[in-house]
């Protein structure tokens, strides 16, 4: 589990591929400190496991259906990594719950300078529609933040001069992919009203305090 909070980026070394998984190097600053070989860490908002820990750097597999559902295919060497270790029993909860699952990925469709923010927009596909609301949580490339607007195809947040310092969202740049997980949250209140058909969603809702 994760909060979505980036505590740095790292690079990407090289890539090898094999018969069965690509296996990447990542080149890190100091979040590598305290962990050890078959611990998670979060790149680019996936939830990936060390598998080689060489001073500053570590290697992780990533199979081929976690290239195809993930920007990961469309790393190359130098390329910026968001970077989250995995969230501790005694670390309080800045961001939103991430699973480091990504759900699907996006192109980025726009990135506008405001004052003193820059607006991301991007294209989603269709199937995250009803996960998706305007003001609740959404992760891109692990970063936790808030949708700013929400249209049929689209969704905008806002990036504030800390993230675009601290992550690679303000150097992304229109056509980029994108990893997106939706809340946790929507995905449990889905579940829940399918289990309720028969019952007023809103009598269900309201019942138990959830709105």
């Amino acid at each position: 589990m994760f909060t979505g909070i980036i505590q740095e980026t790292g690079k990407v070394l090289k890539i090898e591929k094999d018969k069965k998984a690509s296996i990447f190097s990542i080149q890190t600053k100091k979040i590598l400190k305290d962990k050890k070989i078959g611990d998670s860490i979060a790149v680019n908002g996936t939830c990936v496991t060390i598998t080689k820990i060489d001073g500053k750097n570590f290697d992780f597999d990533a199979m081929p259906e976690t290239l195809e559902k993930t920007n990961f295919g469309e790393l190359k060497k130098n390329s910026e990594v968001n970077l989250e270790p995995s969230m501790r029993l005694h670390q309080s909860l800045d961001g939103h719950f991430v699973q480091g699952h990504v759900d699907t990925t996006a192109d980025v469709e726009s990135l506008k300078n405001i004052k003193n923010r820059i607006v991301l927009t991007v294209k989603f596909s269709p199937n995250i529609s009803k996960y998706l609301a305007f003001k609740g949580s959404v992760t891109i490339n692990g970063v936790s933040l808030t949708i700013s607007d929400l249209q049929k195809d689209t969704f905008s947040v806002d990036l504030i001069p800390l993230t675009i310092e601290k992550t690679n969202l303000g150097k992304l740049k229109k056509g980029d992919k994108v990893n997106i997980e939706v809340d946790l949250v929507a995905r449990y209140l889905e579940r829940l009203l399918n289990n309720k058909e028969k019952e007023s969603k809103y009598e269900f809702l309201k019942e138990r305090n959830l709105i």
